[in-house]
């Protein structure tokens, strides 16, 4: 296992984490599946095995019953493994039980904790943006979770990336605990982290750990043109993520996934994941299984190498389309571009340059 820094602070995570999203079942995540604590032991003890030292949960994930799991099954284990939770979801009916106030994330943090059997959390996220309450408020209340001791970092998860450059600024501005990691949705279904979220994090030094790598399943070779999903599938039970925008490149994506994956004998999966780990500015991947098969070769990503030739391959049948001012940026101010504006931009102009040479 690969062990990569976070961001700008000084702690070290597996490329590969393992999530509980699976854990519990409870409502609508009875759809992601319904993993109980004997199950979650084995998955644990086998990333665990693997060098995993990171796991991710939330407060949102089946009413709390995936914290509840996780935290039994790595109770009395090696402090050497990291948990990350979220708060921002609704956590009861009262009108103050959601968001970022500096009453719900302090309350929040308590029941996590409550749950999970932990003193301190080590990596908490705001689960999702909240543009009602100041950001300052929120600020404030993550440094007196950090000033008590309850929370070691702090995160943000699917913010807009001007969202983020205001949280950054207020935390510089006042002295206040900074983010020190995103997670958000990346995989070759859609890349649309590259236009700000990525870029950002290559700028201001910002860890990246990316959920629903797989897309949910859809880029591990059971969803084909022409062919019908297995019905133990997320999608086909229900799960409304990830939204797919064009399925017609989304076919053509797993056909070269596929096809790379014949290459080197292993599953489409694998591929994926591996694609996502050798993109700039990636920390981690959150993977999250449903039986032991699954994780077993998710685990087996993290040894996996691509020539550069199948990593172009799968670059140029994903490309996201360039938006302004992009489009503008890729034809007129190429030669002044910096690493980060290149994460979006060294992909696209080379598939440019290859299309153009086509005709």
């Amino acid at each position: 296992m690969q062990y990569r820094q976070l961001g700008r602070s000084g702690l070290k995570i597996s490329a590969l984490n393992f999530g509980s999203v699976t854990f519990g079942g409870q409502g609508n995540f009875a759809a992601t599946g319904k993993v109980d604590v004997a199950e979650a032991t084995r998955m644990v003890d086998i990333c665990v095995e693997h060098g995993v030292n990171m796991f991710d949960t939330a407060d949102a994930y089946s009413g709390g019953e995936a914290e509840e799991i996780l935290g039994r099954v790595l109770q009395g284990r090696s402090r050497e493994l990291l948990v990350t939770s979220k708060v921002r979801f609704p956590t009861g009916k009262g009108p103050n039980e959601q968001g970022l106030s500096r009453h719900h994330i302090l309350n929040a943090c308590e029941d996590s904790l409550r749950r999970l059997g932990r003193d301190h959390i080590d990596l908490y996220y705001l689960h999702e943006w909240d543009g009602l309450t100041p950001v300052e408020e929120t600020l404030e209340a993550l440094q007196t979770l950090r000033d008590q001791g309850k929370i070691r970092y702090a995160g943000i998860s699917n913010f807009a990336g001007w969202q983020a450059m205001k949280l950054l600024g207020a935390a510089e501005r006042d002295r206040l605990i900074a983010p020190v990691s995103q997670q958000l949705y990346y995989s070759l279904e859609a890349r649309d982290a590259e236009y700000e979220l990525l870029p950002l994090a290559v700028d201001q030094g910002l860890g990246v750990q990316v959920w629903s790598p797989l897309a949910c399943g859809l880029l591990t070779g059971k969803y084909r043109r022409g062919k019908t999903a297995p019905e133990d599938s997320r999608r086909i039970s229900g799960w409304p993520e990830p939204e797919v925008r064009d399925l017609k490149k989304l076919y053509d994506t797993v056909e070269v996934l596929v096809q790379i994956a014949e290459e080197h004998s292993v599953s489409a999966a694998r591929v994926a994941l591996a694609w996502t780990l050798h993109k700039p500015g990636i920390t981690s991947l959150v993977l999250g299984a449903r039986k032991e098969s699954q994780l077993l070769d998710n685990l087996a990503a993290a040894s996996l190498r691509l020539t550069q030739e199948q990593v172009r391959r799968l670059d140029d049948v994903s490309a996201p389309d360039l938006i302004y001012p992009y489009w503008h940026q890729n034809r007129n101010a190429f030669d002044r571009l910096s690493k980060a504006d290149l994460v979006l931009q060294g992909p696209a102009k080379r598939h440019r340059d290859a299309l153009e040479t086509k005709k």
